[in-house]
């Protein structure tokens, strides 16, 4: 019974100090200064279009050799026009191919956040275009919590024309929606944040937890939910790490199936997943 005793004192103060340190799972974030140009402090703001560097085939966008992008402030990236929309919907209504590793509320002209990044480098010997959506917080200006993330595209036209890999990397998730998509003051609750992509017609995916309160954060991690961004990985051995090939213009899942990806579940604490809510819906809502 002691050793019992001790073993749930253990947990519950492993679970402390890591509530205590945002992203303590993760370090998935490549060399966050490979990107240096800079998206001026906004809210729902864009830059576009922008090179990519390299071409690449999204389900034969610009047949096969797409070369632009534009960088949104809200947690995405899109083709053919930017995207100011703040309160994230499901990604297949967007009528705009996108790739969005946490669509949501991001503000950047509160004091305490930085601002997103974005630009070209060469990683592992490949070229890369590269978003950075570092310590950056939620509208409306709110930096009391920030969130860390990062978006890869890599060129893999040693491959094949047009092929490329693309990679979604987290080292803190802790906000989820703006206040202007019905999150409170520390950015919980609501239309809350989805992650994914789209090819704006027939074909979306959306990690698990997409839309579900609470489910995505990093608290999450802590009660060993399936869903926590900085727990889990996809085809990595790196906790926070998401990776997604394309090839032909499609995005294939890791087994081979005709199907759509699911990332791998870590159960860190054995727990299972508490209080997590229903798919919000779509509000749109004046700012």
């Amino acid at each position: 019974m002691r050793s019992l005793k001790t073993a749930v004192a253990a947990v519950a103060v492993l679970g402390l100090l890591l509530a205590a340190v945002p992203g303590a799972y993760a370090g998935a974030i490549h060399d966050a200064g490979l990107f240096t140009t800079v998206l001026n402090r906004n809210d729902d703001g864009s830059v576009g279009p922008v090179s990519i560097g390299f071409g690449i085939n999204f389900f034969g966008l610009n047949s096969g050799n797409q070369t632009t992008l534009f960088v949104n402030n809200n947690g995405n990236v899109t083709f053919n026009s930017a995207l100011s929309e703040f309160t994230p919907f499901p990604l297949l209504t967007t009528n705009v191919p996108m790739i969005a590793p946490f669509f949501a509320d991001v503000d950047t002209r509160a004091a305490g956040s930085d601002v997103v990044r974005y630009g070209q480098a060469t990683i592992n010997g490949h070229s890369v275009f590269g978003v950075n959506w570092i310590n950056v917080g939620y509208f409306f200006e709110r930096d009391e919590h920030l969130n860390s993330l990062q978006l890869i595209i890599t060129d893999r036209s040693d491959t094949g024309a047009g092929n490329f890999d693309f990679e979604f990397n987290y080292d803190a998730i802790t906000w989820e929606t703006g206040e202007a998509s019905g999150g409170d003051e520390n950015g919980l609750g609501g239309d809350s944040a989805r992650a994914g992509w789209s090819n704006g017609t027939n074909k979306s995916f959306e990690l698990a937890g997409s839309a579900i309160n609470g489910a995505l954060l990093d608290t999450n991690c802590l009660v060993g939910g399936a869903t926590g961004l900085t727990c889990h990985s996809l085809n990595s051995n790196i906790l926070g790490q998401y990776i997604f090939s394309v090839r032909n213009g499609a995005v294939i899942p890791p087994d081979g199936s005709t199907g759509v990806p699911a990332p791998g579940t870590l159960v860190l604490l054995g727990m299972g997943l508490l209080g997590v809510g229903t798919t919000a819906l779509l509000r749109r809502r004046a700012k």
